[in-house]
């Protein structure tokens, strides 16, 4: 096999809890509009549309607490607190009743959105790419063996920014629950081990600043906390 012309990039990888090694990160998937309040106050109806998925790339990831750098073309910086669910093994096709093999572990995550370019391209009709996958718009905890946690469909998720809540629900909360979600987005492509997806957020997102500590708290995961600067 012949060498690469420029060095090959380093893999992305998330810390796991307790542990030493690191979980290889492939892809990472998005849910849009997952609990009904989101859905409601982003101007859209739960009750009509199935799960739909956008994408961040794998590098967009922040890692071991590192600080977010306040991104460039945005005056309009939001949080969004979700459930990072981890995949051990994949597929096609996948019955949702057989959804929770393909699980590895958990994560507390942060879907980090330029809320301005995105409803310029919404308003536009264009991808949302450059609101929802710039440098360092994934932070993320360290991933939870799911033989520890069991499975992660109950259980409060908040959002702080420097102490005040913001955002405070609960993961049963979602229209579409984690076995559903693996399961549809199944049938759109082929499921690889070391994929990532980004559940969803609930109801309360809103801007953040410079100087801002945001803290992401899902029960039965470690907090993660990160600061804008």
């Amino acid at each position: 096999m012949s060498g690469f012309v420029i060095p090959a990039p380093q893999v992305p990888s998330l810390p796991v809890q307790g542990s030493t090694d690191r979980f290889p990160v492939r892809r990472i998937f998005c849910v849009g509009r997952n609990y009904a309040d989101h859905a409601r106050e982003m101007g859209h109806d739960p009750d009509r549309e199935p799960p739909f998925f956008f994408t961040k790339p794998a590098d967009a990831l922040l890692t071991d607490g590192a600080p977010l750098p306040y991104p460039p073309a945005t005056g309009d910086l939001h949080f969004e607190a979700e459930l990072v669910v981890a995949l051990g093994a994949g597929g096609s096709d996948v019955a949702a009743a057989d959804a929770q093999r393909l699980i590895w572990g958990h994560a507390a995550g942060n879907d980090m959105t330029r809320r301005d370019l995105q409803a310029e391209a919404k308003r536009m009709g264009r991808p949302w790419d450059m609101a929802k996958g710039f440098d360092a718009s994934a932070p993320c905890g360290p991933v939870s063996p799911v033989d520890q946690t069991g499975p992660m469909d109950k259980g409060r998720i908040t959002l702080e920014v420097d102490g005040q809540i913001r955002q405070d629900a609960c993961l049963s909360q979602m229209i579409w629950p984690v076995a559903q979600i693996i399961a549809h987005l199944s049938r759109l492509v082929r499921l690889a081990p070391g994929d990532l997806i980004f559940t969803g957020t609930p109801a309360g997102v809103g801007p953040v600043r410079r100087g801002q500590t945001m803290t992401v708290g899902i029960e039965g995961l470690g907090d993660l906390v990160t600061q804008v600067t």
